[in-house]
């Protein structure tokens, strides 16, 4: 049992850290010419693919149809493909490109946060003190991050702000629209299928053959082998596997390397400037997520693996 837990623990540290590097890799792909609608339209068919097949072969198969034979479930999949998967998608990636991973990762974040707010508005739930304490913590954070502590201009292209939030609310939609389908199907088949959903109408926008390889070189392949199959495919399964063996409190704590990650790569390896006050508000919003995870409900709750990138 002990080398079982010991297992759970390499994969979501790996699960997460391929996640972090994903999205620093996908900002050094887009400096040398790769096309945001490009790389999300492939990135979401090819690991859609892949998790289809996972399920296929090491779950249960008859899932992977059974989600299309009743209309609510074929209905849901599809709202959720288009306007939660994709959206979240896009929109981080257009964050990353217009300004760095880093913040991208930071801001999609801030999507407990519009989960709490949402929940309240809507009377579902009470707002408590855990609440205030994790708000004051998310925008304390978001302030310092995007500002350097100066409110005369941001330290982060405005673009790159609009796109991180607008990636923060459509994670925190795809995050409360999923949990039915979630309870009813494996997540492999519900993350897979909307994957690869939302690959086809993206193709529509530009798709995966529509463009020049001329200029690649094989750093370029490199790096789209590191996004497509380690950012996007091993993430997500190694993360949910650590769930066999590991609490979701746990999971979730671990889960945080991911921004940590993010940032660590994009100031060390990418040599993005930041500033005093935003490693100060990047420690605010990891001291944010940390709180939600050791505060977190000990009622049933949807599993991390169901809020994936």
């Amino acid at each position: 049992m002990k080398n079982k837990r010991m297992i759970g623990f390499l994969l979501v540290i790996s699960g997460c850290f391929f996640w972090g590097i994903g999205g620093t890799v996908s900002q050094q792909l887009f400096a040398q010419g790769i096309e945001v609608s490009w790389l999300v339209s492939t990135r979401l068919l090819i690991a859609g693919t892949l998790l289809l097949l996972t399920q296929a072969i090491f779950k249960d198969r008859t899932q992977i149809l059974m989600i299309w034979r009743e209309k609510y479930s074929a209905t849901r999949l599809v709202i959720f493909a288009l306007v939660g998967m994709l959206a979240v998608q896009y929109t981080y990636m257009a964050s990353i490109k217009e300004g760095n991973a880093a913040v991208a990762t930071l801001l999609q974040y801030l999507a407990p946060v519009m989960i709490i707010v949402w929940v309240a508005v809507r009377g579902q739930a009470k707002f408590t003190r855990k609440d205030a304490v994790t708000i004051s913590l998310a925008l304390g954070g978001s302030f310092l991050l995007l500002t350097n502590g100066s409110i005369s201009a941001l330290a982060v292209p405005l673009p790159a702000v609009i796109w991180g939030l607008l990636s923060g609310a459509s994670l925190a939609f795809y995050t409360l629209y999923a949990i039915p389908l979630l309870r009813r199907f494996d997540s492999l088949v519900v993350v897979g299928w909307a994957m690869v959903l939302a690959g086809i109408a993206m193709s529509f926008v530009q798709a995966p053959w529509e463009v020049n390889v001329t200029a690649w070189t094989a750093t370029t392949i490199f790096y789209l082998i590191i996004v497509i199959i380690f950012g996007t495919m091993l993430s997500f399964w190694f993360y949910i596997e650590s769930l066999q063996t590991l609490s979701v409190k746990e999971t979730s704590l671990l889960g945080n390397i991911e921004p940590l990650t993010a940032v660590l790569a994009t100031v060390l390896w990418l040599k993005e400037p930041f500033g005093p006050f935003q490693w100060l508000g990047t420690s605010l919003i990891l001291v944010m997520m940390i709180y939600l995870a050791l505060k977190g409900e000990k009622k049933s709750e949807p599993k991390q693996s169901e809020l994936v990138h």
